[in-house]
């Protein structure tokens, strides 16, 4: 097993040597994706589509277009491996079934940030006010209920040449499923002050593992062209589990922002994680550690009085000096590397394997 990221030739936001850049794998994604991505909000009553399309970041909130949409890392993750197992040159359009899965993953992920941010309470997104805040509690759960349901017909209406669209519902259902009760489980540990890192690994793979695995898999269900079925169920197995050990690196790098990452690039304040006492990767790492710092990081957990600014500052010292950041980093990589071997054990096609990594490593090495 590699070691270090940079063992598979990846120099951060360029990709590996000859690779095509993340602004250019994102940029054609985006171009293939999101016209058919308009198009299932567009079939959405007008009122909701309002609402849908103000939190994809398509216009503000009296309708004028803005430039604000999210990067498209899943819908990248699930063309690019639909091209990994020789389903063509998916950025071109020439395979629907692979477009199908990657609006369908991004139609989950926006339907679990509108009702993460009503259920947190978080005031803001991509450094503008939620939709909730906005358009009101009601009006959000309800849209990001009728993008779940797009998200499923998305899966349905088109299935791929190795597999059939109710194979490809169960996998969507499935980690929707697992990503309810990862996002079930965090709420529940507000509430509770002893917490391992086993229960917390297992919530981030649920919340964020989840998801992507299934991007991951359901580009390789669809572009399957070929070969034995056994065959295929094992490349599509490599891919899922690549997608996942991304999913876990990719939570430990936003825990590890919501401590210490740059208010001014994040759009969140600073330590908005600890500000909130949320039991983060990294802060659960440093309450399990048995040192004196981990110690005084669950005595101010456990006050009453809200934390102060000067009170954040020191937990995250606190969570520093226990360990936690030092552990939570050398996770991420852990999982990084797992990744890499899922994928070289898949056996990519060269092109598909090399927007692959420069994707990992964007997740990985992300700055917000």
């Amino acid at each position: 097993m590699a070691s270090t990221s940079a063992a598979y030739g990846i120099e951060s936001g360029v990709g590996s040597r000859g690779a095509r850049t993340v602004r250019q794998i994102l940029a054609d994604t985006q171009r293939v994706v999101e016209p058919a991505r308009r198009a299932a909000v567009d079939a959405f009553p007008v009122e909701i589509g309002r609402v849908a399309g103000y939190h994809a970041g398509w216009w503000d909130a009296e309708g004028r277009p803005t430039d604000g949409a999210g990067k498209a890392v899943r819908p990248a993750l699930a063309l690019a491996c639909a091209r990994a197992v020789g389903g063509g040159h998916t950025e071109a359009a020439g395979n629907d079934a692979a477009v199908a899965a990657a609006v369908a993953v991004e139609l989950v992920h926006d339907f679990s940030l509108l009702h993460d941010d009503v259920m947190d309470g978080d005031t803001t997104r991509r450094h503008r006010p939620a939709a909730w805040a906005v358009f009101g509690v009601r009006e959000a759960i309800l849209v990001g209920d009728a993008l779940l349901a797009a998200a499923m017909q998305q899966v349905i209406s088109v299935a791929g040449a190795g597999a059939d669209s109710a194979a490809a519902a169960r996998v969507l259902a499935a980690a929707v499923q697992e990503l309810c009760e990862g996002q079930s489980a965090d709420l529940a540990f507000e509430e509770r002050a002893e917490i391992s890192l086993d229960e917390c690994a297992a919530m981030a793979e649920g919340k964020t593992g989840a998801l992507l695995g299934a991007a991951c898999q359901l580009g390789a269900m669809a572009g399957i062209t070929g070969g034995s079925d056994q065959a295929g169920a094992v490349a599509v197995a490599r891919y899922r589990a690549f997608g996942r050990h991304l999913g876990l690196a990719f939570q430990l790098v936003d825990d590890l922002l919501g401590i210490w990452g740059d208010p001014a690039v994040t759009g969140k304040p600073v330590g908005s994680d600890l500000l909130s006492r949320k039991k983060s990767l990294p802060v659960v790492a440093a309450l399990r550690s048995g040192t004196s710092a981990g110690k005084r990081l669950a005595w101010l957990y456990q006050r009453a009085e809200p934390l102060d600014e000067g009170s954040v500052a020191d937990a995250a010292e606190l969570v520093a000096s226990a360990g936690g950041r030092v552990w939570a980093r050398a996770e991420a990589d852990r999982h990084f590397d797992a990744a890499m071997d899922a994928l070289t054990e898949a056996g990519p096609a060269p092109d598909a394997a090399a927007d692959l990594r420069t994707l990992a490593e964007l997740i990985t090495r992300r700055d917000h």
